[in-house]
């Protein structure tokens, strides 16, 4: 599921063709009322049962939050946030019923600190780590689990998108740090079937994070700030 449809039918037929399994494809944009709603019915209405949730659609901005633009903001939020939500919330029920199920959603190294310059984009990562550990928590005993994936920059284009490329966080050792898709997807997928709580993919982001967690937010902060400057700055 995703919001290129065209994009989507070519992905089912190499899955298809590579794999030999079955690829329903179902377009939405997850930042629209509605699509969390058109996306449990187009499940539904092909008989399909979900028992591996992954939320993995989301987005960034990199800018000072008093210049970004307002609509952004919301719809920054209303993906990477409200849509996780809703559907964690609408397929997990089922899942309790058959007492068996998954759910993997993609947070970000982001989420253990403040981030300048990308201030909502890191909240919302810190609400999806939190909010995961929570639930799965509430798991407990059922055969459930809700897994948080959190790794650094992943090379998929994310940050050319946000023009994050123009910061000094590209630069450097940190561009050297960026990992593949395969190796984030493997760790992810590995994590949430053996019903882990949480994953930090990356010796390197394991060690970061665990610095974060020591170091003051304030300083954490301004440690963002200064590496996430543009770099003409």
């Amino acid at each position: 599921m995703a919001r290129s449809e065209s994009r989507l039918h070519a992905l089912a037929a190499d899955l298809s063709q590579q794999h030999g399994v079955f690829a329903t494809v179902i377009a939405a944009d997850l930042s629209q009322t509605g699509a969390v709603k058109k996306l449990q019915h187009g499940t539904e209405t092909r008989g399909l049962q979900v028992d591996l949730l992954v939320n993995n659609a989301g987005f960034g901005s990199f800018s000072g939050f008093a210049r970004q633009d307002s609509q952004e903001i919301s719809e920054m939020i209303a993906v990477n946030v409200t849509a996780l939500t809703d559907l964690t919330r609408r397929f997990l029920p089922a899942m309790l019923e058959r007492g068996r199920g998954r759910v993997l959603n993609v947070s970000s190294t982001a989420a253990f600190i403040p981030g300048p310059l990308m201030a909502v984009y890191y909240a919302t990562k810190a609400y999806v780590l939190c909010f995961s550990g929570a639930v799965n928590e509430e798991l407990r005993g059922t055969g459930l689990s809700v897994t948080a994936l959190c790794p650094s920059p992943v090379d998929t284009g994310f940050q050319d998108a946000v023009t994050l490329n123009e910061s000094r966080l590209m630069t450097g050792v940190i561009r050297l740090a960026v990992l593949d898709v395969e190796t984030v997807a493997r760790i992810g997928v590995e994590a949430m079937l053996r019903g882990q709580g949480g994953a930090v993919a990356g010796l390197a982001n394991k060690v970061q994070v665990s610095s974060f967690r020591v170091l003051p937010r304030a300083a954490a902060a301004r440690i963002i700030a200064g590496v996430q400057a543009r770099r003409e700055e």
